[in-house]
């Protein structure tokens, strides 16, 4: 069984990191060369987490309650909880399919004297063209908040220049990943300051809490290898059972951010020596070998399912997402056949406040619920991607296209 993703970290980095949490660790030095990762006019922050580093960025702000954040319509819910916590309303603003990005028209029908902040997210991989949405943030005074946690490129992208804010993410299925972490570039260095003294305060993460992640994140590696992978599905499925309630569960449960309380820490010296150690490890372009898959894969499929973010200049597909009309008969034939496909569970279209339920992202909605997320990634041979296309193409032959082919209309 492919997985539908991989853990991209080697057994090398995990002992390190283990090591880490072992070992005396000067932990100010720590921080100082992850946070020196980027460079340029802005401070970077090292948070424990991008939802972390969100929750500080509200904190810091100088909001009412009942102010609006405007949020790319697709995102996780963390984010969303977090700022309803806050006493703010998050307000969806519908997607284009072609880049999954929030239309100029969207944001103009969203916007209102209560919106203050705008988190824009970088989605599967893709980079948006940001311009047109700095243009918009600044005309409406508009915090504009770029989230890259599934966008990270190296030191080739530290964000737009004129965004204010921009998160990376290095959790556990993110590009380098260190299992967790985040780096927060903050362009007004008042503001910096602000969350930097309010995550002071904070309880700094246990080494040894780090290295239990570590560990579960070891065993988790070993268990979504090809040969075990598919030996859980077998076990699962002579019971009628599905493997991926029990397998999630436990990736959301190594590294719970639900909580409030469990998102308010300094990274230990721990999480800081395996984020540097990826950071200062990161080769500037090897992306491009997933990138060529993930093309490979699109260009196999030639048309016949609808492919959301084929209108942005750049993709590397940190994940390989198609929109087909019955999901669940995708995903059960994709795992007969060695292929994990899977939804999104823990991403949401981010529902409309009740006073304004014309901004309901009817194209966010409809597109999650039609998504699945199919195996693509370096290590995969040319054969099993291309049997893995006859296969998608055959499926939607036999289910039928007509209900996602009216993307086409959106793109």
């Amino acid at each position: 069984m492919w997985a539908r993703t991989q853990l991209k970290i080697s057994w090398r980095d995990l002992l390190t990191g283990g090591l880490a949490c072992i070992l005396p660790t000067d932990r100010t030095r720590l921080v100082e060369q992850v946070e020196g990762y980027f460079a340029g006019d802005f401070s970077v922050l090292a948070a424990y987490s991008v939802r972390s580093g969100f929750d500080l960025l509200l904190q810091a702000l100088d909001l009412n309650e009942g102010d609006e954040v405007l949020f790319s319509a697709l995102n996780i819910r963390g984010m969303v909880t977090i700022a309803r916590r806050a006493g703010l309303m998050p307000v969806p603003v519908d997607l284009d399919i072609a880049h999954m990005a929030p239309s100029i028209e969207n944001l103009r029908a969203a916007i209102t004297p209560k919106s203050k902040v705008l988190v824009v997210a970088h989605l599967f991989g893709t980079r948006l063209d940001m311009q047109p949405l700095v243009d918009f943030a600044h005309q409406h005074d508009l915090l504009l908040v770029e989230d890259c946690a599934q966008a990270f490129n190296g030191r080739a992208y530290s964000g737009h220049p004129a965004s204010d804010l921009v998160l990376f993410s290095f959790g556990p299925l993110k590009t380098a990943t260190a299992l967790g972490g985040a780096l927060i570039v903050v362009k007004d260095p008042d503001l910096s300051s602000r969350m930097r003294t309010i995550q002071s305060a904070y309880p700094v993460q246990k080494n040894l809490n780090q290295l239990k992640r570590i560990l579960q994140f070891s065993a988790l590696k070993i268990i979504t290898s090809r040969w075990v992978m598919g030996l859980i599905f077998q076990f699962f499925n002579r019971r009628d059972q599905d493997y991926e309630d029990a397998i999630s569960d436990n990736v959301r449960n190594v590294a719970p951010l639900g909580k409030t309380k469990q998102r308010r820490y300094q990274p230990s010296a721990g999480m800081l020596a395996l984020m540097y150690r990826r950071l200062s490890g990161f080769v500037e372009g090897s992306l491009e070998s997933r990138a060529a898959i993930g093309r490979r894969l699109r260009d196999l499929l030639g048309g016949s399912i609808v492919l959301p973010a084929q209108g942005t200049s750049y993709h590397d597909y940190w994940v390989f997402p198609v929109l087909v009309d019955d999901p669940n008969i995708f995903i059960k034939r994709l795992r007969e056949n060695g292929f994990d496909g899977a939804n999104l569970p823990r991403s949401q279209a981010v529902p409309a406040p009740d006073y304004a339920e014309h901004l309901t992202p009817n194209v966010a909605a409809q597109m999650l619920a039609d998504m699945v997320v199919v195996p693509c990634y370096p290590g995969m041979p040319e054969k099993e991607i291309q049997r893995q296309a006859d296969l998608l193409r055959q499926i939607a032959a036999e289910v039928g296209t007509s209900r996602t082919k009216n993307y086409a209309n959106m793109v």
